[in-house]
């Protein structure tokens, strides 16, 4: 890989175009780039819930859209393991982190390997828990209708 690498990561669970914003956005700050799938079980881990759509197809989703140049399976809970394995220059993060105690320390451990944090703002109008959200609606309706 050559030029400036960058590294996005997401669930990518029930693909909306937030998730595509993102991907867009971090392709036009970097020449190549890395987007990280969270793992069924990380994403279990940290968020207690599994994702509705297989990290297998997660993966094919991600790593079809024209602008990401290599998905991966992000397995690893610490950042710095994934840089330690994949070595990016620039890391994508969502502005909901900007300014927290995870934030800081995050920006912080990272300049200490000289890796750049990028924020982007948050996709308010669409996101997975949203969708998640009207999906388990939808689910109950058919339940009470049947």
């Amino acid at each position: 890989m050559t030029g400036r690498v960058g590294y996005a990561a997401g669930a990518f669970d029930l693909f909306h175009i937030g998730h595509l914003n993102l991907l867009r956005r971090a392709k036009a700050e970097c020449d190549f780039l890395i987007a990280g799938v969270v793992s069924d079980d990380l994403l279990e881990r940290r968020r207690g819930r599994s994702a509705v759509i297989p990290l297998s197809e997660r993966l094919e989703i991600v790593g079809s859209i024209g602008v990401v140049d290599r998905a991966v399976a992000e397995t690893a809970t610490d950042k710095l393991d994934t840089w330690s394995e994949l070595h990016f220059d620039v890391f994508f993060k969502g502005d909901d982190w900007r300014g927290t105690r995870a934030g800081r320390d995050l920006e912080r451990r990272f300049a200490e390997v000289g890796v750049e944090v990028v924020y982007f703002p948050y996709t308010i109008d669409t996101s997975s828990t949203v969708l998640r959200r009207a999906l388990a609606a939808l689910n109950e309706d058919v339940r009470v209708g049947a």
